[in-house]
């Protein structure tokens, strides 16, 4: 004797209370998304409609001769027309890559030992050491800097700047690699293992390459976070109206001179700041979207 299967029943329909919540849960959720965003929003077409005018010089809705002052020459003097800030943006460049070489190598050993090693006897410690240094706030590092080179050498310096920045990326960097790398299956180790090959070699080797894409992300989330810091470098790089290459002497940056330009009392310093932020955000933006393509090739 043979039994047929009862043809499934279709869900009943959604009541119409249940419908209202959902329409008012959703609605909330647009609107709190709205008001997140809406300031991000604002705040770039402002920058895009002041700050483009002053970075390529625009008169009357047309190029003036000065369009290309701003990439290529220093700040002018206080108050008076023209000027650029090829010196900041120079400056800004070297101390991120001096504040890379500190926090990427620091942060990615430091991610490595959290991940692979999570019975070590000093992980608790290197964990709490991270999380501390994650909320310490960014002048407090400046201070750090401040005692450790700038009153050691006697003066200011870039590389005293490019040691406070490195200290804000070390936190980020080490939890972005230590997620990643738990996120690569164990049995890649297991594989690596089963060949012979010691532990650090699997991890260098294997493990890292397998997260290489995730580690380069968060490196840039790190980079994102630290350009546009201005209070660690007010008492550590300092700044410098000329350009300067030696990261032993003074040396200026995008935040400096946004800073100093926001805060004077001249219409042409404050367009040369609006110019500045521009240029600092679409920097950034910039090399967030080709570090998000890159990962996503590798």
């Amino acid at each position: 004797m043979t039994t047929t299967a009862a043809p499934p029943t279709r869900p009943a329909g959604l009541s119409t209370g249940r419908r209202l919540n959902n329409l008012l849960m959703g609605a909330l959720i647009v609107l709190a998304t709205a008001v997140v965003v809406a300031p991000l929003i604002l705040i770039f077409v402002y920058l895009l409609k002041e700050g483009f005018t002053a970075m390529f010089g625009i008169q009357d809705g047309k190029l003036s001769t000065a369009n290309l002052n701003f990439f290529t020459h220093v700040p002018a003097p206080e108050g008076e027309t023209g000027g650029g800030m090829k010196n900041a943006i120079l400056g800004s460049l070297e101390m991120l890559a001096m504040a890379s070489v500190i926090g990427v190598g620091v942060g990615v050993a430091g991610g490595i030992f959290l991940a692979e090693y999570p019975r070590h006897p000093l992980m608790p410690t290197i964990r709490m050491l991270s999380d501390v240094l994650a909320g310490i706030p960014a002048i407090v590092m400046g201070l750090v800097a401040y005692g450790l080179l700038v009153l050691t050498m006697g003066h200011f310096s870039g590389l005293a700047g490019a040691l406070a920045l490195g200290f804000l990326m070390i936190p980020i960097v080490v939890r972005t690699t230590e997620e990643v790398l738990k996120l690569v299956p164990l049995t890649v180790r297991e594989a690596g293992l089963g060949l012979g090959l010691p532990k650090w070699l699997v991890t260098l080797k294997i493990v890292l390459p397998a997260a290489a894409g995730g580690i380069i992300t968060g490196v840039m989330l790190a980079l994102a976070r630290v350009a546009g810091e201005a209070a660690p470098l007010l008492f550590t790089a300092f700044g410098n109206n000329l350009v300067n290459l030696d990261p032993t002497k003074p040396m200026s940056a995008l935040p400096l001179e946004i800073y100093r330009g926001a805060t004077s009392a001249y219409d042409e310093n404050q367009r040369m700041a609006k110019a500045g932020a521009l240029l600092l955000i679409l920097l950034i933006f910039v090399t967030s979207m080709l570090a998000r393509r890159f990962s996503r090739r590798k």
